[in-house]
């Protein structure tokens, strides 16, 4: 996804839009070629997003922790002085509180599309019927 800008950029993720994306750590690997932070921010409990970055072995500059996801953007941008914010969602919603926290935002298929990414099952929660990365599973 390299528009030629800076690459002094905050990259946020919605755990949607990466469960969306056929390679997580694949993805988080490149966008750290062009991005200052990456990162996850959910309103899924913190362990799941936790489990969820594990078992990808995705290695986050932040993460949303038990803030919401609002709160958590507002903190990022704070703490992260990059030129750019963008977070990368699923829908309306997600493209609401970006602009309420004044995050540019680019839905994943777009994201995909300009990264050269590989988009996999768009169910909600793609990762559900892996039954070998599953710890709970007999």
């Amino acid at each position: 996804m390299d528009g030629g800008g800076s690459t002094d950029m905050t990259l946020a993720f919605e755990l949607e839009a990466l469960k969306r994306l056929a390679r997580p750590a694949e993805v988080f690997s490149d966008a750290r070629t062009w991005s200052e932070y990456v990162g996850v921010v959910s309103e899924e409990p913190t362990y799941v997003v936790t489990n969820f970055t594990r078992k990808q072995r995705i290695r986050q500059d932040f993460f949303s922790g038990p803030r919401g996801r609002e709160e958590s953007l507002e903190n990022v941008k704070a703490q992260f002085d990059t030129d750019r914010h963008v977070f990368v969602g699923v829908d309306d919603e997600d493209a609401a509180l970006a602009e309420s926290v004044e995050w540019e935002y680019l839905p994943v298929e777009r994201a995909a599309e300009a990264a050269e990414w590989e988009v996999g099952d768009a169910e909600p929660d793609a990762d559900a019927g892996d039954d070998e990365g599953r710890d709970d599973w007999p």
